[in-house]
């Protein structure tokens, strides 16, 4: 995956706007020690240690969507007590929506209790309703939704089975999800996928797959068929079939199918990693990603998240990282206008001189280099604007650029006196300079000031421009006739 797109996704999460649907609940931990067996009974003693209350379920959706910087509104049904209070008091610490949560006084507020020694869960403890929400409460369900989804980006359904997701519900969200044009994602659950239909893609595990559909999955072919059958069944645009150490496999309603392998790490728990998938997939999808990659992207979270104990999200910082692990360091400082422009600002808070300069940069040189470590003289931090490869053509001819600009922007990011570059596509990097606000603009010395795309904008917010020498006899041209007279 390309980091900096992946940068960017996570920089412009704060205008994703997220419906979650689904049964809300408590996860309380218990931490202790196990060292001895109960004289009581054939069991053993746990010397607790620590309690924690975290968002379960649906919450644990909307958690991860929280903190992977997306506004957030959650409908479901709560019960009349201390549970159901405490999940709306955590709700509104994070900021979410709570204006769809339903409080029906007959319900039981659903609290899961594990009891956790030496990072092994010893028991679970449930209590909860699982029976259907009264029709009062569904229809309030179906007009918040129905509200909702009117400005909302992505509709994320987190079905655990206790009573929440009615046929009419589901069927409600089925129809503003197509009416309004946007993606439902659903982690389902059970063997009845047809209340489903209509959904945009569904994220079931292997099991799950296995018996919505009655098909085993011990082969790719029982794979392919379960697949087929799902898109069959739900009507749906795509299905997500994750499959534990065996990573995840995407299949479209197209026939298109990709597999994607997970990456080896130490499994601790896979407590909520099938929220995590929703979540990620959900907000991947809102910000314009393919399936495959949001399938990818949700893969990678999955597998930083069961690396955790307990029902845990995954910080926007964890994915990139994890995406560029497979990159070069250089990889780091390559990023998209939307990225540079908040680290920019940052930088500006902390009263950093920011220097900006553009070029080609096209068969490098001793003097790009030397004009490269000048220009970084004058400031704390260098942003180099990059011409795309069509931006090139444009201005150079068609016969150039002779590097493709993948390759220009990591022998660039590669130096040390580079602290970013930036790849655009306009003429000019006037829109680069104006997202930048650079201290100084660096020019080569060929240039006078007044020439100078951007002189104006930068002198206007207190900015200066700086001419810089080439070295002499040092020039692409000069390589390339040097090569054509050599070798031609």
């Amino acid at each position: 995956m390309d980091r900096k797109n992946v940068e960017s996704l996570f920089a412009g999460a704060g205008e994703i706007r997220a419906l979650v649907v689904g049964d809300l609940m408590l996860d309380e931990y218990l931490w202790g020690r196990a060292e001895r067996i109960s004289p009581e009974a054939p069991v053993q003693v746990v010397d607790v240690l620590r309690e924690e209350l975290r968002l379960g379920g649906a919450g644990n959706v909307v958690n991860n969507l929280v903190v992977l910087g997306c506004q957030v509104a959650v409908a479901s049904v709560i019960g009349n007590d201390d549970n159901g209070r405490t999940l709306l008091d955590a709700f509104a610490g994070r900021g979410v929506n709570v204006a769809g949560i339903i409080t029906d006084a007959d319900r039981r507020t659903s609290r899961k209790t594990r009891v956790v020694a030496s990072n092994q869960q010893i028991v679970r403890i449930d209590r909860e309703t699982k029976d259907s929400v009264s029709q009062d409460a569904e229809s309030s369900l179906v007009a918040f939704i129905r509200d909702a989804a009117l400005t909302c980006n992505v509709i994320l359904v987190s079905d655990y089975l206790k009573g929440v997701l009615t046929p009419s519900v589901l069927a409600a969200i089925m129809e503003v999800g197509r009416t309004a044009g946007i993606p439902v994602v659903v982690d389902p659950k059970g063997t009845d996928y047809g209340k489903y239909r209509g959904a945009t893609i569904l994220t079931p595990n292997r099991k799950e797959a296995e018996a919505a559909t009655g098909i085993a999955i011990n082969d790719e072919q029982g794979l392919g068929n379960a697949a087929m059958a799902l898109l069959s069944l739900g009507d749906l645009a795509a299905v997500l079939i994750t499959r534990s150490e065996q990573g995840m496999s995407l299949f479209l309603s197209d026939g298109e199918a990709s597999h994607i392998p997970t990456v080896a790490r130490e499994v601790f728990d896979v407590t909520g990693a099938g929220d995590t998938v929703l979540a990620v997939m959900g907000m991947a999808l809102a910000g314009g990603y393919s399936f495959a990659e949001a399938a990818r992207l949700s893969n990678i979270a999955a597998g930083i998240v069961v690396g955790k104990v307990g029902t845990s999200t995954v910080l926007p910082e964890e994915i990139i990282a994890e995406v560029g692990r497979g990159h070069l360091d250089s990889d780091t400082k390559i990023k998209n206008l939307d990225v540079i422009a908040r680290i920019a600002a940052d930088a500006r808070e902390r009263r950093q001189r920011i220097v900006f300069t553009n070029g080609c940069f096209d068969l490098m040189h001793v003097g790009h280099v030397q004009y490269l470590q000048k220009a970084r003289s004058f400031g704390d931090l260098l942003v180099l604007g990059l011409n795309s490869d069509a931006s090139v053509r444009r201005l150079k001819g068609e016969k150039r650029p002779l590097i493709n600009q993948d390759e220009r922007a990591h022998l660039l990011a590669a130096l040390d006196c580079i602290d970013y570059v930036v790849i655009f596509d306009e003429d000019t990097p006037l829109r680069l300079i104006a997202a930048v606000r650079p201290d100084v603009l660096v020019k080569g010395g060929d240039y006078t000031r007044e020439g100078v795309v951007g002189h104006e904008e930068v002198e206007s917010w207190g900015g200066r421009v700086e001419l810089v020498q080439f070295v002499d006899g040092r020039s692409t041209s000069g390589i390339i006739e040097t090569i054509l007279l050599r070798y031609g």
